[in-house]
């Protein structure tokens, strides 16, 4: 019997978003699935990093890539570095001599004679990250890669994807064609863009967020009816519907890096300590020619109101991170209950975004430790899974690789999560 695994993440739907109205496709799909009421994201909760804890099963500590945003160490100092850059993996591999320090699905799919497929509509950098030597096969509206790095000609990719709820129904369609139907892959990922990309422009539960939620929902319900149709043929295909993250209501922005000028622990423009933002979290970077400021730079820390959580140590080794590379400490900004105006729970602080970026007061983002951006939904269907249970055991997006590596028959040796 041939075994298949398919993945769809709808990338930031939180899981309290989830049910008959707001998602009937995902609502129905849990008659047959297991439910995971515990499951969480990493640290930073944000898809490109996310992205590689999905492909290597291992936290960022272990794979390397720290961060959405992280500060490279180039010429003797610290760069600031947008991972969501197309050129992103390659500019990584020069810099340090190689990409992730771990092996990711594709690779040990290549390895085994199988072949993995990738079909994302988020940033280049993070539909990158799934395989950024080469291993398998890479869509994205930005660029197509097939095995060996190879580039494909536009006619053979999705150029004509757009990132919105439109672009994601078509990149659906040539998942289901090329995947599914196509070269019939091993394992197929399919990650949406939305309703991520609208949660960030809009406020939560507001119509346009809504909408999004239900376009996505709309292209999970087409991967399932495929789904159906492989198994009534004979395959045994796991199913996995899941999200990467949640969302908060952003109610303050905070300059950090301006923070340290005004208390004099570093001056405009100098790059021996960086605040890199990641959202609603920010990792700290200190040059190591300052490693005697530590102590200041995160006491400082931990008297900011915006500052929720300043982990260090063994803290940040908990949250799987490690100290290394600069990274001195890391920031989980300030996450409370407090409703939108919507009636969606969960608000608190951002980091302010370099290179011209900026959030959007009163709209969605993530990347901390908040109870409501660490809140992905997750359900699997398949073999070794009850139809319609719900699982209150702890899970994480490292879990999901070992996940389906043991359905396919591979072994998830090295891999820091657990086959759930």
């Amino acid at each position: 019997m041939t075994r298949r695994a398919v993945v769809v993440v709808l990338d930031g739907l939180r899981r309290d978003l989830v049910g008959p109205d707001t998602t009937p496709k995902l609502h129905a799909f849990r008659a047959e699935a297991t439910a995971f009421g515990a499951h969480r994201s990493v640290f930073p909760s944000a898809t490109r990093v996310v992205s590689a804890c999905f492909a290597t099963g291992c936290f960022p500590a272990r794979h390397g890539l720290q961060g959405n945003s992280v500060a490279l160490m180039e010429n003797g100092a610290l760069v600031a570095r947008d991972v969501g850059r197309p050129d992103f993996m390659d500019h990584w591999r020069r810099v340090r001599g190689r990409t992730l320090a771990v092996p990711t699905l594709a690779q040990r799919l290549a390895e085994a004679g199988l072949e993995a497929m990738v079909f994302s509509n988020v940033s280049p950098g993070a539909a990158r990250a799934h395989d950024p030597d080469g291993h398998g096969w890479v869509y994205h509206r930005a660029g197509c890669f097939a095995p060996g790095g190879r580039r494909l000609e536009a006619a053979d990719g999705v150029g004509d994807v757009t990132l919105d709820s439109a672009g994601d129904d078509r990149l659906t369609g040539y998942f289901l064609h090329r995947a599914l139907a196509g070269r019939e892959a091993s394992l197929a990922v399919l990650w949406l863009g939305e309703p991520d990309h609208s949660q960030h422009e809009h406020p939560l539960g507001s119509p346009a967020a809504m909408a999004a939620v239900a376009a996505a929902d709309s292209c999970f319900g087409r991967v399932r009816e495929a789904v159906s149709a492989r198994r009534a043929a004979g395959e045994e295909v796991l199913l996995i519907g899941c999200s990467d993250h949640g969302h908060q209501t952003v109610t303050e922005v905070v300059d950090i890096d301006l923070e340290f000028v005004s208390a004099g622990l570093k001056r405009t423009g100098d790059a021996s300590l960086l605040a890199v933002s990641n959202g609603t979290s920010a990792l700290i970077y200190l040059h190591p020619d300052r490693a005697a400021d530590a102590s200041a730079v995160v006491g400082f820390l931990r008297g900011r109101g915006w500052a929720g959580e300043v982990l260090e140590g063994a803290r940040l080794e908990a949250a799987g991170q490690a100290a290394v590379d600069g990274l001195v400490c890391a920031v989980s900004m300030r996450s409370d209950a407090a409703p939108n105006g919507f009636g969606i729970a969960g608000s608190g602080a951002s980091a302010k975004p370099s290179e011209g970026k900026s959030d959007r007061l009163g709209c969605g983002q993530h990347g901390g430790l908040g109870a409501w951006e660490q809140m992905p939904f997750l359900m699997i269907s398949g073999c070794g899974f009850e139809a319609g249970a719900t699982s209150g055991a702890p899970s994480s997006v490292v879990d999901l690789g070992p996940t389906l590596l043991r359905h396919l028959g591979l072994s998830g040796d090295g891999c820091e999560g657990r086959a759930l």
